[in-house]
């Protein structure tokens, strides 16, 4: 007597509010806490400095609801590696899928793992990234990178046991991390101090780069530009991984409704938080200050005047809490697109298995891997450099694919439509086109090197391709 044997399935166990945790989640990490520091320096200015991150907001929220219509029309695993695949082609998706394999996700989830080890130190010193435990040639190994290490490890550990546990984890760990952040958003306008406001404000909208020493530059026009988009690869790497929750679609209970409305409410929450933070350091902090908060940890020097001795403790926990979350989010959502790469065939062929618990696990070990190899070689930094320009690359041609899918499948099913279709869909794209162009021009040697891990890509396929026959599927990377 044979048994029926059925293969596992993902399971669908994720609602509205799950997936709204999961988009603020992965978009809090470590970097609203840090990155203002290099964009006031940048642009000079309180004014510009709240400005680029409405500008950043503003880009993110017109995405997350363009994304809306995408997420409706193919509630499937793998979220913007479909989109893409479907509105172009094999290839393009799969330049997507390596980009996020090869740097965008595996470097993100490294810089968040060393972002929690270095202010876990803060509690237990030895934790630090100044502890060297190991030296192989030129290579140093710090107590940072194996608390990073063993962090990944274990959230990873943890989402291969299913989606359930990785969702308790997400929507705890988010809601813990924004109850704190809105408790130190009060408490910073409580602490407000009305002289370095006015200092800070009174020329609010003199753009120029502003250097440690206090000395200043002025730009010219076209350098001026360049800045806010220098500024803006902070801003935009702080507000990225919104779009995690398009990849986890196939374990939404009600992926044509529930995934436009998390990202809608994920990023705006977000957005609200990231602009409310920064006007309570520029209330706090003077521009001085800011620029030279100890390796820009702008979030400590401000906790410190708002709480006292006892801010860094607490800013150090609520980075903790907030990028353990961060990297559950990364982790859960990651493997979703190899599994769906994999069932294409452009991918290990084991990463479009289950287990029995209906998650991609082999995915989720070699994310792992990856990432651990980006911590230990200390180039996650220089990684993350690139980041903001590949994936606003990929945003633009994702939401290209709206106008693309409108053509060639007008009578296509679309539960939710982009908001502002075709006015701020195209606003998003030229304002896209004009950050990628002036990092290009002006962050030419980070934004190059971007590009060319994305077209690494294109011979990789093309070689996987040489032997692929009629009844063969392509196994790229199998």
């Amino acid at each position: 007597m044979s048994k029926e044997t059925t293969q596992p399935k993902l399971k669908h166990e994720l609602g509205l509010l799950d997936g709204t945790m999961l988009v603020a989640g992965s978009m809090i990490g470590s970097g609203i806490f840090i990155v203002s520091a290099d964009i006031t320096r940048n642009v000079g200015s309180a004014g510009w400095l709240i400005a680029v991150w409405l500008i950043t907001g503003f880009m993110t929220l017109t995405a997350a609801l363009s994304y809306g219509e995408l997420s409706a029309m193919f509630p499937k695993a793998g979220g913007q590696y479909i989109y893409l695949k479907e509105s172009y082609n094999k290839l393009i998706a799969f330049l997507y899928g390596w980009s996020f394999f090869a740097v965008i996700q595996t470097g993100t989830i490294a810089a968040v793992g060393v972002a929690f080890s270095k202010f876990a130190s803060y509690l237990y010193k030895p934790l630090s990234e100044d502890n060297i435990l190991y030296t192989i040639g030129s290579l140093k190994i710090s107590a940072a990178q194996i608390v990073a290490i063993i962090l990944i490890f274990l959230l990873t550990f943890i989402n291969t046991k299913g989606v359930k546990g990785g969702k308790v984890i997400q929507t705890t760990f988010t809601l813990t991390k924004l109850l704190s952040l809105f408790g130190l958003i009060i408490f910073g306008f409580l602490a407000f101090k009305s002289d370095i406001w006015t200092a800070n404000w009174t020329n609010a909208w003199d753009m120029h780069k502003l250097a440690k020493d206090g000395t200043t530059t002025n730009y010219t026009m076209s350098a001026a530009l360049g800045a806010i988009a220098i500024a803006m690869v902070g801003s935009i790497f702080s507000s990225d991984a919104w779009n995690n929750v398009t990849f986890i679609a196939g374990e939404m209970k009600n992926p044509k409704r529930d995934v436009a409305l998390s990202l809608f409410f994920g990023t705006m929450i977000v957005t609200i938080i990231y602009v409310s933070a920064n006007v309570v350091y520029t209330g706090v902090l003077s521009l001085h200050d800011i620029v030279n908060a100890d390796k820009d940890r702008v979030a400590v020097a401000a906790s410190h005047v708002i709480f006292g001795n006892i801010g860094t403790l607490i800013i150090a926990v609520m980075i903790m809490i907030s990028t353990f979350g961060c990297n559950n989010g990364l982790i859960l959502a990651g493997s979703r697109v190899y599994y769906s790469m994999a069932k294409d065939g452009l991918f290990f062929k084991r990463t479009g298995t289950l287990n029995k618990n209906g998650v991609p696990e082999f995915g989720l070990w070699i994310q792992a891997v990856v990432a651990s190899l980006l911590c230990l070689s200390g180039s996650y930094g220089k990684l993350l450099d690139m980041i903001s320009f590949v994936v606003v690359v990929f945003y633009i041609l994702t939401i290209i694919g709206i106008y693309i899918l409108r053509a060639k499948r007008p009578d296509a099913e679309r539960p939710y439509k982009a908001f502002g279709y075709p006015v701020l869909p195209a606003i998003y794209i030229l304002m896209g086109l004009a950050f990628c162009t002036l990092l290009l021009i002006y962050e030419r040697e980070y934004t190059l090197y971007g590009l060319g891990i994305v077209l690494i890509g294109i011979p990789i396929y093309y070689i996987s391709q040489r032997n692929v026959t009629n009844e063969d599927k392509p196994e790229v990377l199998s």
